[in-house]
């Protein structure tokens, strides 16, 4: 497996002040994800849980609905030029009867970390039907337990406390507990992550549960919530208009600027107690 973070040198300029020395710095390679041999895309990622990356993006892009969709996840021979395994190729074997990607699917050029929907023919192709729809769960959460999660999500990045240049995503239940932490370089690549988290452990959909990201709310954030069936997704920035377009009509409960106690409801607010 790559390392997660690496040296580099760096020239540190403080007003009058110059210093010369290491500085850690987040690692970004790409990460190719084939199926039963096909390459369906390449993502640039931060080495580490590619199998949950790979399951969540699945997921996400409507190819498989849970963990008995997935056969086999494995490496595949792809060396560098020391000969050691990068570990840059991951192929998976669906499961019998689980039909293949659609071609609307595959993307035939790099997806960077910052953007989880390019690749995208048009916007209607991203407007994926769910069969995990949130529109039905009724769960409820205080506001008070809500304004506790950026504190908790904050102090649980490891990486970003020596590298400052990750993002994270966290599911939490009703009552604030956090059940798995993820951080990428690539905000769509730590929410794939955390849904391959709860693929791996048949936990999807993920009912009754809080997805909590370290960014804003994209449509790309959005779109994988309801594939998975989150009801409430929650930002510490602001969501886009398509991403609060997308959760009224899928019964997505969305959050933004959530900073302690402060916070931003902008769809199907009931489930948000105040």
């Amino acid at each position: 497996m790559g390392r997660i973070t690496t040296r580099r040198p760096v020239v540190r300029i403080r007003g009058m002040h110059e210093t010369s020395r290491p500085d850690t710095l987040v690692v970004e390679e790409p990460l190719e994800i084939r199926v039963g041999g096909t390459a369906l895309a390449v993502t640039m990622r931060t080495p580490g849980h590619d199998v949950e990356l790979a399951h969540g993006f699945l997921l996400t892009e409507g190819v498989v609905t849970g963990r008995d969709d997935v056969a086999i996840a494995r490496y595949c021979d792809g060396v560098d030029d020391e000969g050691q395994n990068t570990y840059n190729v991951l192929d998976i074997t669906l499961a019998d009867g689980v039909a293949p990607p659609q071609p609307g699917v595959e993307r035939n050029f790099y997806t960077t970390s910052s953007c989880g929907v390019c690749g995208k023919a048009s916007l209607d192709a991203v407007k994926l039907k769910s069969v995990h729809s949130p529109a039905s769960d009724d769960v409820r959460v205080k506001a008070s337990v809500l304004s506790t999660m950026p504190d908790t999500l904050r102090e649980s990045q490891k990486v970003f406390d020596s590298t400052g240049g990750l993002h994270a995503a966290a599911l939490f239940d009703r009552d604030g507990r956090m059940r798995v932490l993820r951080e990428d370089v690539g905000r769509h690549n730590a929410v794939d992550k955390v849904i391959g988290w709860a693929v791996g452990e048949g936990h999807v959909p993920l009912q009754g549960t809080v997805l909590m990201v370290s960014g804003r709310a994209s449509f790309e954030l959005a779109q994988k919530a309801v594939m998975a069936g989150i009801p409430i997704l929650a930002a510490v920035s602001a969501p886009s208009s398509l991403a609060v377009d997308l959760a009224e009509e899928s019964g997505l409960t969305v959050v933004g600027f959530l900073r302690g106690d402060n916070m931003n409801l902008y769809s199907h607010v009931d489930r948000i107690e105040r």
